[in-house]
């Protein structure tokens, strides 16, 4: 009798509705904590777009960028390279370079002047792409994608003078 009662105390104290079918164990739960900078998805099938609650967004990481931002970082890798060109279109025909970070690079010689210019960028790019959740990488992406446009066009002014 008193096993009787522990059979019905035991099946009494499940929870009630079906039974949940065992499922295989995966590893541990992504979720229980914040998505690093780089992980394994970063580079191949990523997950995470966006944050899983709207109140996370700001300083999260994700697995994968959006076209919007990809448009903005092509637009700002190319226009470094026509700035590289036009710049040394400009030095050929006797002009002077006016940045003294740019003239800094130039003294090392052409070659390692676009090198390391589009290094810097291209570094710089890969910072403000993975913190693109942060207000202050958002701003400096956008600024540097206006900064670069207004400078494409001082280029082509520098042309038609």
């Amino acid at each position: 009798m008193a096993s009787e009662e522990i059979v019905n105390e035991t099946a009494s104290s499940a929870p009630p509705g079906p039974a949940k079918a065992e499922t295989p164990w995966r590893g541990p739960d992504r979720r229980k904590r914040k998505t690093p900078r780089l992980s394994r998805w970063s580079f191949r099938a990523g997950r995470r777009r966006d944050p899983r609650r709207g109140e996370e967004r700001e300083g999260s990481f994700v697995d994968i960028y959006g076209s919007r931002l990809l448009i903005a970082l092509m637009w700002i890798a190319l226009a470094n390279i026509a700035d590289c060109f036009f710049t040394l279109v400009h030095l050929q025909s006797g002009g002077a370079e006016v940045n003294p970070v740019a003239d800094l690079l130039l003294r090392a010689g052409l070659t390692k002047f676009v090198l390391l210019k589009s290094g810097l960028v291209t570094f710089a790019l890969l910072v403000l792409c993975l913190h693109k959740n942060l207000r202050v990488a958002r701003i400096g992406l956008w600024a540097a994608a206006g900064a670069y446009a207004v400078l494409i066009v001082y280029h082509l002014v520098l042309f038609c003078v």
